[in-house]
C-alpha cells in the first residue's frame, strides 16, 4: 500500500531541503545584520529579545536539519511544506514588531511564494501562498509601529524608499541564486535519470542474451548427449588403437567441459547467484578460477594475494564466470602472462587483473561497460565487459579499467562481501 500524497519521498528533495537550509543561512545573517544595522547605526528603538530570538530558532532549525539529511534519503512534500511555512511564519513575527505591512521588507513574502511554487507540488504551493496572503493582511491591520528617531521627521516615505531599494537587490540576488540552484538540481536529477535509462537499456541487452544463452544451452543438450553416447560406445570397441583411444578420451574430456559451461548458463538464467551454491571462502574462490584458467593456457598466471583474514563465500557462478572473461581477454593480448591481485577494502573485494598488451584506446575508456564497445573490431565483440560491468552492478560493485604507466591494461572488480559473505563467518 502506498503512503499518502504528503508522505511519499518528493523527486529531488534532498538537494531542495539542502537549497532551503541555504537560503535559511542567508535570512539568518540578513535579519541579525539589520537588526543591528536599524538599532546601532539609525537609532531605532527595537525589541530586540524578540527579533534576536527568531534568527537563533532558525540557526537551530538547520543545525538539526543538517544532522538529519546525512541520515535520509529523501524528504516529503509535508516536510517541505513544513519547513516552508516555518519560514513565512518567522517573516511574519519579524515584521509585526517592525511595522506591518508599512515595512518594505514585506515583499519577501513574494520570494516565499515563489520558492513554495518551485520545489512543491501544486496543491501544497498553493498553501504557501494563502498563508503568506493572509499574514500579509493581518499584519496590514496588526502591527507594532517602529519607533523612529524624532530626527527622520517627515523623511519616514524617503527612508521606506530606501527600503524598498535594499529589499528589491536582496530579492533579485536570491532569485538568481535560487534559480541556480534549482537548475543544477534538474540538471543532476537528469543526468541520474539518463543513468537509469542506461542501465534499463543495458538491463534489456542482458535478458535478451540471457533468452539466447537458455535456448541454446536447451537445444544443445541433445546433441552433446548423441555425441556423449557415440563416444562411450567408440571408447568401448575392441581393437581401437592408442592413438584413437587417446583422442577419444580427449573429446570426451572436452564434451563434459562443454556440459559443464551449459549448465553453468542454465544454473544462471535469470539470477545472479545460480542454485545450489557452494560455500567457499575468498582465497579458494580465486585460487580455484587460476587453476582453472592455468591448465587452459601456457601463458602464466600469477596470484598475489593480500586480502588478509580469509572470508567465508557462496561461490558464485556468474562471478566466476565475468572473472573469467576478463582473464580470457587478458590471456589473449597478453601471451607473456598476466597478474592477479586480491585485495580487501574495507567491506569490498577487490581483484586486479593487470596484463602487458597495448592497453585500451581511449574512445574504449570513455565507453567500458557498454555493449559492443570493443577493442577487437569483429560484430558481435564487446559483450564481455558488458557482462562484467553489470553482473558486478548486480551485487553492488563495479568495474573500473585504466592502462598501466609501463604499459598493459588493468581491470579492477570491486565487489561488496556482504553480497558473498556466508553468514558473516571467516576462516582463518
Amino acid at each position: 500500500m502506498s503512503p499518502p500524497p504528503g508522505q511519499q519521498i518528493a523527486p529531488a528533495s534532498k538537494r531542495n531541503m539542502v537549497l532551503l537550509v541555504q537560503l535559511r543561512w542567508i535570512a539568518v545573517a540578513g535579519q541579525l545584520l539589520t537588526i543591528w544595522f536599524a538599532w546601532a547605526m539609525l537609532g531605532v528603538d527595537l525589541p530586540l529579545r524578540q527579533l534576536v530570538a527568531v534568527p537563533l530558532l532558525l540557526a537551530l532549525v538547520n543545525i538539526v536539519t543538517m544532522v538529519m539529511t546525512d541520515q535520509r534519503r529523501g524528504y516529503s512534500y509535508l516536510e517541505l511544506l513544513g519547513a516552508l511555512m516555518l519560514d513565512v511564519e518567522a517573516l511574519s513575527w519579524q515584521l509585526y514588531y517592525t511595522g506591518g505591512a508599512t515595512n518594505p521588507f514585506t515583499f519577501l513574502f513574494l520570494l516565499q511564494i515563489v520558492i513554495g511554487a518551485i520545489l512543491l507540488h501544486p496543491r501544497w504551493s498553493w498553501i504557501v501562498a494563502l498563508v503568506a496572503c493572509g499574514d500579509v493582511t493581518f499584519l496590514t491591520f496588526r502591527f507594532r509601529p517602529l519607533a523612529l528617531p524624532a530626527r527622520f521627521g517627515d523623511g519616514h516615505f524617503q527612508l521606506y524608499l530606501y527600503g524598498s531599494l535594499v529589499c528589491f537587490i536582496l530579492i533579485a540576488a536570491l532569485m538568481v541564486f535560487l534559480v541556480v540552484k534549482m537548475d543544477s538540481n534538474r540538471r543532476a536529477s537528469d543526468a541520474a535519470l539518463a543513468t537509469l535509462r542506461q542501465q534499463a537499456s543495458e538491463e534489456h541487452h542482458i535478458i535478451r542474451m540471457g533468452l539466447l544463452a537458455t535456448g541454446a544451452a536447451h537445444e544443445l543438450g541433445t546433441p552433446l548427449a548423441s555425441m556423449s553416447v557415440i563416444l562411450g560406445d567408440w571408447a568401448h570397441l575392441d581393437g581401437l588403437g592408442p592413438d584413437l583411444a587417446e583422442d577419444v578420451a580427449a573429446m570426451q574430456a572436452e564434451l563434459a567441459r562443454c556440459k559443464s559451461i551449459l549448465s553453468g548458463i542454465l544454473m544462471a538464467a535469470g539470477e545472479v547467484r545460480g542454485e545450489n551454491p557452494a560455500v567457499t571462502s575468498v582465497r579458494a574462490f580465486l585460487g580455484e578460477i587460476v587453476a582453472d584458467w592455468q591448465g587452459r593456457t601456457e601463458a602464466p598466471i600469477r596470484l598475489v594475494d593480500h586480502f588478509g583474514t580469509d572470508v567465508a563465500i557462496v561461490s558464485d557462478p556468474a562471478l566466476r564466470q565475468v572473472i573469467g572473461n576478463v582473464v580470457d581477454n587478458a590471456l589473449e593480448v597478453s601471451p607473456t602472462g598476466i597478474e592477479i591481485e586480491a585485495w580487501r577494502r574495507g567491506d569490498a573485494l577487490l581483484i586486479d587483473i593487470a596484463d602487458h598488451g597495448p592497453g585500451f584506446p581511449r574512445a574504449m575508456l570513455e565507453n567500458v561497460g557498454r555493449p559492443y564497445a570493443s577493442t577487437k573490431g569483429r560484430a558481435g565483440g564487446g559483450l564481455g565487459l558488458f557482462l562484467v560491468v553489470n553482473v558486478l552492478r548486480k551485487l553492488g560493485g563495479r568495474a573500473e579499467v585504466s592502462n598501466l604507466e609501463g604499459g598493459g591494461a588493468l581491470v579492477r572488480l570491486i565487489i561488496p562481501l556482504a553480497a558473498l559473505a556466508f553468514a558473516g563467518k571467516k576462516r582463518g
